[in-house]
């Protein structure tokens, strides 16, 4: 089915609660809704939405807002060491780990409590806690409005890096992802190493897969914003992977300062909260927009009235401060349009 609104106020829309409009916004929950769509409401541009928690509206949108709707969680294999499970696009992502974690099957457990669709995860390549999506990915299907049909792309195809993936690139604003299809396995595969998680594990009895998502969930409750009280769109900006000789130079002057290893042995990802917090940040406001007190890393719409181009300025002003401390850029996470 097809649902369309029209001129209508985005801001319950988009995480951080910002106040702009939209022409039209098209809702549909199969996939053959979409040839409809594009023959009778979409003339020239358009883009998709999902839950629009990593998106960063600064003006109204003109163009048609697709917005996929299937929800559905259906099994397409199984063996004795794990599960083909495909979800559609509109599913909550929180609900898809909860459902893993219900039938003891491992992978997304550390991803727990991370707002948003499915269908984002991919675009995002989400990760948190040393896990990220596309260690559980096989493929991802979309339409193709181009070719008017159907493509499914194999994971190894998909352009996947930190916070990366081919769907912020070659294929932004061309495609609509429908369904993703996960590997999730029966055997353990617990990931400890990232922050508070294994301290957190162990107070609740020990490695499970239920004491993870809670040990998780625990983590981001107490260090991060509740998008339906306060607006944001969680990580306003990424980790930086810098030269591992940059690393080893602020290390001599920061030794506490941490730091993480990458695939490439001569690349070390920082933790962009902490420097921002290591530069007096951390509930620092001016105006409408702040950086959250408990996560330097998410900037936050403290009066519910910021406009998007409130929250650039501020997020280039925290920038600078971070490149005139540190030498380190630090890039934004969130889509900004």
């Amino acid at each position: 089915m097809i649902q369309v609104y029209e001129n209508i106020d985005i801001c319950s829309r988009n995480s951080f609660k910002v106040h702009q409009h939209a022409t039209k916004i098209i809702e549909f929950d199969c996939n053959s809704d979409l040839q409809q769509i594009f023959a009778e409401h979409v003339t020239d541009r358009w883009m998709v939405m999902g839950g629009a928690n990593n998106i960063l509206f600064t003006r109204d949108i003109e163009f048609p807002i697709i917005v996929p709707r299937n929800e559905q969680i259906e099994v397409i294999s199984e063996g004795s060491e794990g599960i083909y499970v495909r979800v559609g696009a509109g599913l909550e992502w929180d609900e898809l780990v909860a459902w893993s974690v219900e039938r003891g099957l491992w992978g997304l457990e550390n991803l727990s409590l991370i707002p948003g669709k499915v269908g984002a995860a991919p675009v995002q390549n989400i990760g948190a806690y040393g896990a990220e999506a596309k260690d559980c990915i096989i493929n991802v299907e979309m339409y193709f409005p181009e070719q008017g049909g159907f493509v499914t792309l194999a994971a190894e195809h998909c352009g996947f890096g930190y916070r990366e993936s081919v769907f912020k690139h070659t294929l932004k604003g061309r495609v609509i992802i429908t369904a993703v299809t996960f590997c999730l396995s029966k055997i353990a595969q617990p990931k400890l190493g990232y922050g508070d998680v294994e301290r957190e594990v162990e107070a609740r009895g020990g490695v499970s897969l239920v004491n993870i998502r809670e040990a998780i969930c625990s983590i981001r409750r107490t260090k991060l914003p509740d998008t339906a009280v306060t607006g944001n769109a969680g990580s306003f900006f990424k980790n930086p992977i810098v030269e591992a000789s940059v690393a080893q130079n602020l290390l001599e002057h920061y030794p506490n300062m941490p730091h993480y290893p990458t695939a490439d042995p001569e690349k070390v990802k920082l933790a962009a909260g902490w420097l921002i917090d290591q530069c007096g940040l951390k509930g620092y406001s001016e105006g409408n927009v702040g950086v959250h007190d408990r996560q330097a890393l998410v900037l936050i719409n403290t009066t519910g009235n910021a406009s998007g181009s409130e929250v650039i300025t501020f997020a280039k002003k925290v920038q600078k401060i971070v490149a005139d401390k540190f030498g380190i850029a630090i890039e934004a996470e969130v889509n900004i349009l």
